[in-house]
């Protein structure tokens, strides 16, 4: 019950957050957005044990310290850097996390799968053929966290195979919208201004965090007593 009511918070909260950002007040958003992340890590931290719930708490950490660095990024580029380093952590922790969870005995189609991992490959590289000219000394780094970030993607679809539902829809769309949300904040930094960025962004990034934390919490539902709320989420 105490995990159901800190996710419930997390949307409230979340909610208004980007309401927030919608009506234009920048700066009053700016000192709400350490306070969201907590309360996913506050109800990880309540949920009864699992055998990847400390992957799931140091993904959602690491995620947590990106966000507060890079409210920093325009003092200068070691904010965005460092905020890629805590992200780039934060992805290889969901990629270990996603190869952990608990699979079914019935796979999903092969073919499906290659559709989704070709699909993945052609939109990475057509991000980066778009990127690269503006990167400047970023090429790299942005390359690097690029490939990551698709790799967890992958991880995502391979898993949606294997998982059950409906934690498997909830975590493939989870990742989705994380990749989504980074390609919006890349091309808006090094490609051209995009509107309602900020709000874009961030809707798509809270949305991802929240159905990748929900998606892992349901596949462990059966040491999991939030799972009891289901409907009422």
């Amino acid at each position: 019950m105490k995990t159901a009511a800190l996710l419930k918070s997390f949307i409230a909260i979340g909610m208004i957050y980007l309401l927030i950002l919608l009506l234009g007040y920048d700066d009053t958003a700016w000192f709400l957005k350490p306070l969201l992340l907590p309360f996913l890590l506050a109800a990880v931290g309540a949920s009864a044990k699992f055998k990847t719930k400390t992957l799931l708490f140091a993904a959602l950490l690491f995620s947590w310290f990106g966000d507060i660095v890079l409210m920093f990024a325009d003092q200068g580029e070691r904010f965005f850097i460092i905020g890629l380093v805590l992200f780039l952590t934060a992805h290889v922790i969901y990629i270990a996390l996603f190869n952990k969870q608990p699979k079914n005995s019935n796979p999903k189609s092969k073919l499906a799968l290659a559709i989704g991992c070709l699909s993945v490959i052609g939109y990475l590289c057509a991000m980066l053929y778009l990127l690269f000219p503006t990167l400047g000394t970023l090429k790299i780094p942005v390359t690097i966290y690029a490939m990551v970030i698709s790799t967890m993607l992958l991880m995502a679809i391979k898993g949606f195979g294997h998982w059950n539902n409906p934690g498997n829809y909830y975590i493939f769309i989870g990742a989705i919208g994380f990749v989504v949300s980074d390609s919006l904040l890349a091309f808006d930094k090094f490609h051209e201004p995009l509107p309602m960025a900020s709000f874009n962004i961030m809707a798509t990034y809270l949305a991802a965090q929240f159905l990748i934390t929900f998606g892992i919490l349901v596949l462990n539902k059966k040491q999991h007593s939030v799972l009891s709320d289901n409907a009422a989420i």
